[in-house]
């Protein structure tokens, strides 16, 4: 039995299916290369895959899984190169077009056969119909049930995520094709029945717990990702209770020291004392004077953060308007402003020059938009995915939710955030409605 050819669908009909499978995928993922080399790949996989495919026809079942092995893995690497993601995100998605290409060919050849139970009478208008009615809807499906999921989050694709999918895809695959055993001696009618009704229900059935699997990723990546905000949000804010706490104390001493210099100047001493105890009090009346933008949780994180600044040679100039923010939770205030100064300290703090470490903050009021501007200046290369400035920190899965939950604080007021890094400079931008 091992030795006879393996009777199934057409050849050609598969490859068809596996390649449109595939460009569905690297669609709905946000290919990273321009259209003209993804269109000549394209159709460069294309005419390979239809030739290994014919060219294996007659293949016998020894052969048959290396060459599926094959055909998986060529799919893996055309939406690995063509969306530039990681190995686990490539084998996790090509698991999901692979099955979605059996689902789709396997029922186009059983609706086609009930019609044609004689494929030898089939008409070749009828096939191509079929083709582009079958594998047509079922994709465009597909396309509207995955695409608002996908494209509205970056997806991480753990490493048990894709050997749960790869071990659903093996066991559909093998229940699917069971109906292989015995039927290479049986009539042709005998094996259009078995393979059409066995591997086309448990294919849909497979396609089915890989989309259930692939909610249950996303959702348990949101989950991760609003409790990591959360503690972004909660460490953010006890920092600005720590500064406040700090401030009051040096709020006493400078009390204290405006009473002690008025007492100094009352003695009898020298002209150049005098002129110390001038400059000490110039130097009162500068802290005075900074970060006092009419909203005292801003005052506060600011005058925190010039602290910082000051002792490791960072120019922070503030521009802002704080009564602006009074609508805002102080909470909120401590997540937009506590996590874009760290990541612009962060940033700055890369650049050896202490004249280039920069950093600029502007409030105000742009027509009926609070618009709040954090830019830096930074060296180097940064990475963006989706609108969203990715860490550039070995433990991607511990950092980088700062910008996540700046966009997570302004959407809870309706707002939206943008990013542009060009010329040496990174900008956040922040236009949140003003409600007085």
């Amino acid at each position: 039995m091992l030795g006879h050819a393996i009777p199934d669908i057409p050849r050609l009909y598969t490859a068809i299916a596996e390649w449109l499978s595939c460009g569905l995928f690297v669609l709905l993922l946000g290919p990273k290369i321009n259209k003209v080399k993804m269109t000549v790949f394209g159709i460069l996989y294309l005419v390979l895959l239809v030739a290994f495919m014919e060219l294996t026809a007659t293949i016998t079942i020894l052969l048959w899984i290396p060459c599926m092995l094959i055909a998986f893995f060529s799919i893996a690497s055309f939406i690995w190169y063509c969306n530039k993601i990681s190995f686990y995100e490539s084998i996790f998605y090509a698991v999901m077009a692979f099955s979605v290409a059996e689902c789709i060919a396997s029922l186009e050849w059983q609706i086609a056969n009930y019609f044609y139970q004689d494929i030898e009478k089939m008409p070749l208008w009828f096939e191509i119909v079929a083709i582009i009615m079958i594998y047509g809807s079922a994709l465009l499906g597909i396309w509207k049930l995955l695409r608002p999921r996908i494209t509205d989050k970056h997806i991480t694709i753990e490493k048990k995520d894709w050997i749960i999918s790869v071990f659903i895809c093996v066991m559909v695959f093998g229940f699917s094709n069971l109906s292989f055993i015995g039927v290479a001696s049986g009539s042709p009618g005998q094996y259009f029945r078995e393979i059409a009704y066995t591997r086309t229900f448990v294919d849909i059935a497979g396609v089915a717990m890989l989309y259930a699997h692939f909610l249950s990723c996303r959702n348990n990546m949101v989950h991760r990702e609003l409790i990591a905000v959360q503690n972004a949000l909660d460490i953010q804010y006890k920092q600005y209770k720590q500064s406040r706490e700090s401030i009051d104390i040096i709020n006493m001493k400078h009390h204290d020291l405006k009473h002690q210099i008025a007492v100094l100047r009352g003695l009898n001493d020298s002209e150049q004392r005098s002129a110390f105890l001038d400059r000490m009090e110039a130097d009162i009346k500068a802290y005075e004077l900074q970060n006092k933008t009419g909203n005292s949780v801003l005052d506060t994180l600011l005058t925190g953060k010039s602290m910082y600044c000051g002792k490791h040679g960072i120019t922070l100039t503030v521009v802002a308007d704080g009564k602006l923010l009074d609508f805002m939770d102080a909470m909120d205030i401590c997540s937009i402003f506590g996590n874009a100064l760290d990541n612009a300290i962060e940033s700055v703090l890369k650049t050896e020059e202490k004249e280039k470490r920069l950093i600029h903050v502007t409030v105000s009021q742009v027509k009926s938009f609070v618009m709040i501007r954090i830019e830096n200046y930074f060296e180097g290369d940064l990475r963006v995915h989706d609108g969203d400035f990715l860490t550039t920190k070995e433990d991607e899965k511990s950092h980088g939710y700062g910008i996540k939950s700046i966009k997570y604080t302004a959407a809870r007021y309706d707002g939206v955030v943008s990013i542009n890094a060009e010329n040496n400079w990174f900008e956040l931008k922040i236009l949140i409605p003003y409600n007085p």
